[in-house]
């Protein structure tokens, strides 16, 4: 299948070949619900997103990955020597890094803002120094960087009926969005590695602090001040979406299958998390395989559906010459 994505997209340089698939098997593996939903898009832009996924996962990991042992400051080394990279991949072509090459050739061929990769970086490396936001527009401002650009770098990909700069603010509300609700299922585990990413002020809004959250991580104990919280966070959370979803309908026919198989599903992790009574602290809620299965054939069922030509109705008799007769 993924010889097929890359003849479709017209990918023929072997390193080329397996850069991409390299995107695409991180996509694979660690964004089962991201790389569900790209099985909808038209084969010859698949590739294009897993480059995407696969450089921002690749630099996620250097900051994130709790396997990996390296100091702040060797981290900190890493994501500068990624970026050296990719300015160098996105000049000249090419790349050390096989996600960097894939990336590179993926913003030359649909010319995506090399400003939004700098953007992500920055907000990457800000994940180096800094364990809270005191408020949402903090969040906000830090998931610029870190969500809303990954929205902005998927237009040129999916196309838009549209302007452009029409659809742009709901693909980065989108992109917002999914990293938010990221935020909330993984609330126990962003704490294990030193980080509150739901803001401040929210928080103590209910009676909640970081040494509650770290009581209830260790203990495992409920406590109803922390559902409080995390029940107003998934309203916050919601109402992005809300801001999000018109930009749907401002995609590409073909893109849209894709884009709306991914809302439902992230919007389910929601029902997930709320479903387990807001016990994120304690565990991952997942969205069932049979619901995500469902939803995909949805997707299915529209793809088909945008490629079936509508029947044209039938027209009464002498309504084609008096339509013609209104068209002179």
């Amino acid at each position: 299948m993924n010889r097929r994505e890359l003849d479709a997209a017209g990918i023929t340089g072997p390193d080329l070949r397996d850069a991409y698939t390299r995107c695409r098997r991180l996509n694979a593996r660690h964004g089962r619900t991201y790389f569900l939903a790209t099985r909808l898009l038209p084969v010859e832009r698949r590739c294009a997103v897993h480059a995407l996924y696969g450089f921002a996962r690749w630099a996620d990991d250097i900051v994130d990955d709790l396997d990996r042992r390296e100091s702040p400051r060797e981290r900190d080394r890493l994501l500068r020597v990624l970026e050296s990279d990719l300015v160098r991949g996105l000049g000249a072509g090419g790349g050390e890094e096989p996600v960097v090459r894939a990336v590179a050739d993926t913003a030359e061929r649909y010319a995506i803002d090399h400003g939004l990769f700098a953007d992500f970086l920055a907000s990457m490396r800000s994940d180096l120094t800094v364990t809270d936001y005191p408020t949402y527009a903090d969040l906000r401002a830090y998931m610029h960087g870190s969500a809303a650009v990954i929205g902005l770098q998927m237009l040129p990909v999916l196309g838009t009926v549209v302007p452009r700069e029409e659809a742009a603010p709901h693909a980065a509300a989108l992109g917002v969005a999914f990293q938010l609700t990221n935020f909330l299922r993984d609330v126990g585990e962003d704490l294990d590695r030193g980080r509150v990413y739901l803001p401040a002020d929210l928080l103590a809004a209910h009676g909640v602090d970081r040494p509650l959250l770290e009581w209830s991580r260790r203990t495992g104990r409920h406590d109803p001040r922390v559902r409080g919280a995390f029940a107003e966070a998934d309203a916050v959370i919601r109402n992005v979406y809300r801001e999000a979803e018109p930009g749907i309908a401002m995609l590409e026919s073909r893109a849209r299958p894709c884009i709306r198989t991914a809302f439902v599903l992230y919007r389910g992790i929601l029902d997930a998390v709320a479903a387990d009574d807001y016990r994120a602290l304690h565990r991952r809620a997942v969205v069932p395989r049979r619901r995500r299965a469902v939803v995909a054939a949805g997707g299915l069922v529209r793809i088909l559906a945008a490629r079936t030509p509508a029947r044209p109705p039938v027209a009464e008799p002498g309504a084609v010459a008096g339509a013609e007769g209104s068209l002179r």
